[in-house]
């Protein structure tokens, strides 16, 4: 069972029961939720007119390929209405593999880690609170210590 990192975000409707509703489509997939970080408050990042996000991360573990894990998460944002409108838009549900075990993938649809988790402290703060001592498999650093640098910024 790989261990993963699922980023959840929303800043449209009800945001908080949009990320719980997702973690619920979550777990009905059979992904086997370990640790939910606290919903945080965030201002958007990249398209800076719109509402606040309501941010979390899950810690869970899953026999599923990192492709068929892309597949389930896109799955249940398009169940749960996002529409993709342009980049960084506001969206209802926002579901993003942040990591998947060590694994370094660059592939056309599929980038893990998250091209630019380590730059977004909405992300490394969960993680951080869930699983500090995770080492970002590029970086080569916990995840504790980009969040702390992060957070001087």
């Amino acid at each position: 069972m790989a261990d993963v990192f699922i980023a959840l975000g929303s800043n449209i409707g009800d945001r908080e029961g949009n990320i719980k509703t997702a973690i619920e489509k979550i777990k009905e997939k059979g992904i086997e939720i370990v640790k939910i970080s606290d919903i945080i408050e965030t201002e958007p990042y990249g398209y800076k007119e719109q509402p606040s996000f309501l941010n979390a991360v899950l810690w869970a573990k899953t026999s599923l390929t990192p492709r068929e894990l892309l597949s389930i998460l896109q799955g249940i944002e398009k169940e749960m209405g996002r529409e993709k409108k342009f980049k960084w838009g506001p969206r209802n549900i926002d579901l993003d593999i942040v990591f998947y075990d060590d694994l370094v993938i660059n592939e056309e649809g599929l980038k893990i880690p998250h091209p630019d988790a380590h730059n977004r402290v909405f992300v490394m703060g969960p993680i951080a609170q869930i699983a500090p001592d995770f080492i970002h498999p590029v970086l080569k650093t916990p995840v504790k210590e980009i969040f702390e640098r992060l957070s001087k910024m």
